[in-house]
């Protein structure tokens, strides 16, 4: 049984999440609950494997191994009802590198991607650093969960001549799951007009029941005509660190297109360690997923119930996967810069700030939950110090 209680000392380990705040914000004893990672331990299964490799002591050249393959297949298949072969999987170092890589061959500079708002920032960073043009389409806030405008969408695929859609599935920072009637309805928009959705599916195994994941793949029949999926383990077992991920294709025309870009880029290679830890998380994970999974839904609970005794006057997105939070502090008055300045400085805990998320996200904060419930309650306690005086 994982202890996900057990604090672990995450200082001097090169931690972005702990080491990098010291000198972004030239303050001690911060609390960072943005970042997301997770504060528990890799499963004890993949540090095994580690040692494995560590004990014969080459670190040599690694191909992919077959049993690689045959783990994501049986992952997929059971998790996610995705029907797989071999040749429908590349490896990236990262979705964010496989996303990057796509946009390449499948846009042209100051063509338009869209994306919705707010969402994952570094999607509108890919869009500009390769001269594309950057398009933002809304999210509705409806009984305290996103929901796509459609009708935004579409007008938009139409004025800007659309060519790919950046989708986050589930979302984040909202920690919405969407459901298969939403995605089926967005890829019948993106069928009509032509529009390639690229998902990122990476939270894809962080779903709390009754939500179920549907992979855009499994919306329509003939989505993976007009789509490429992209995803990894290492959200779901905590190793972000090992840069290991891939992509699913099933349209031979788009996968060779990739392949073809990826080859250029020479972005093919995969370091050992991401191979070695995805195929042991895929291949023994299963009950450290079952345990994971309600501790993080306990957080939620407690955070919730926290605010809403201490402090109501933040709205709360309560996630339905992700162990993401999105937090409305608008009711203070506080500007984006006040809210995030009084928070790392008075407060000394760190969350990221909404803004950074598109124009919505102004005067929200995204805040990380996967911590021991101890550290939560700590960080809780001080964003009321905050904002109680």
């Amino acid at each position: 049984m994982t202890n996900f209680d057990q604090p672990i000392e995450r200082i001097g380990s090169n931690s972005v999440k702990w080491d990098t705040i010291l000198t972004m914000y030239n303050e001690d004893d911060l609390l960072p609950l943005w970042i997301a990672d997770m504060d528990f331990r890799a499963p004890t299964d993949v540090l095994s494997a580690y040692q494995a490799l560590l004990t014969h002591g080459v670190l040599g050249y690694t191909d992919i191994p077959q049993d690689l393959y045959t783990a994501i297949i049986r992952w997929e298949r059971e998790r996610h009802h995705l029907d797989l072969k071999k040749k429908e999987i590349l490896f990236f170092s990262g979705v964010l590198a496989g996303i990057t890589t796509a946009i390449q061959p499948f846009t042209k500079p100051e063509e338009a991607i869209l994306i919705h708002d707010p969402v994952y920032p570094p999607f509108a960073t890919i869009i500009t650093n390769n001269k594309r043009k950057l398009v933002r389409s809304q999210l509705n806030e409806k009984d305290g969960r996103f929901v796509m405008d459609l009708a935004d969408i579409e007008e938009k695929f139409k004025r800007y001549q659309i060519k790919v859609m950046i989708l986050c599935n589930p979302h984040n920072p909202g920690g919405r799951v969407w459901t298969k009637d939403e995605l089926q309805r967005l890829g019948e928009l993106c069928k009509k007009y032509a529009v390639l959705v690229l998902s990122d599916e990476i939270h894809q195994d962080l779903i709390f029941p009754p939500h179920e994941m549907t992979s855009f793949f499994c919306a329509g029949t003939d989505f993976s005509d007009f789509s490429l999926q992209f995803t990894s383990m290492t959200k779901t077992f905590n190793l972000a660190g090992i840069k290991n991920s891939y992509a699913l294709i099933k349209n031979d025309t788009l996968r060779k297109q990739l392949l073809a870009k990826q080859e250029e880029n020479f972005q093919q290679e995969i370091n050992t360690f991401g191979l070695i830890g995805m195929a042991a998380a895929y291949k023994t994970g299963d009950t450290w997923l079952a345990e994971l999974l309600p501790y993080l839904q306990a957080n939620i609970t407690y955070t919730v119930k926290f605010f809403h005794e201490h402090l109501p006057k933040v709205k709360i997105m309560q996630p339905e996967g992700t162990y993401l939070m999105w937090l409305d502090f608008s009711a203070y008055g506080l500007s984006d810069e006040e809210l995030e300045q009084s928070l790392i400085h008075k407060g000394k805990v760190v969350l990221n700030p909404g803004v950074s998320y598109g124009p919505s996200g102004k005067q929200h904060m995204r805040l990380n939950i996967a911590c021991p419930q101890a550290i939560l309650a700590e960080g809780l306690q001080r964003i009321v110090t905050v904002l109680s005086e």
